[in-house]
């Protein structure tokens, strides 16, 4: 289980992204497609066309960190990625991670502060 911050986000790329890229170029990428700075401490995730191969970029005080995730079998299923990309929740990454499809589960209502 991935134990993150509440103030970290987590940003979907929608576009493909060609797994070759490391570092600097998943960084360029979060500027120029994502629209964020790489340096925030936030998370993230870049998924290959067919969609078996995830990469999640984030900084950490003292340089970039990438987690690298291959599946042997099947693909993950992000129905944020149809809709051009999101912003979604540790819990829900953890369960694309895990392969569990969200499409179908619904979320009960919480508690939330307005800001």
């Amino acid at each position: 289980m991935l134990m993150l911050s509440p103030a970290v986000k987590i940003f979907l790329c929608a576009q493909a992204t060609d797994m070759r890229r490391s570092f600097d170029k998943l960084a360029e990428m979060t500027r120029s497609v994502l629209a964020q700075d790489p340096l925030s401490g936030h998370l993230f995730v870049f998924f290959n066309k067919p969609r078996d191969r995830v990469k999640i970029l984030f900084w950490d005080r003292s340089g970039f960190c990438l987690y690298y995730k291959r599946l042997e079998e099947g693909s993950f299923r992000v129905q944020a990625l149809d809709k051009g990309g999101a912003q979604i929740d540790a819990a829900e990454l953890a369960l694309i991670l895990e392969g569990i499809e969200l499409a179908g589960s619904t979320r009960q209502k919480r508690f939330s502060l307005s800001r």
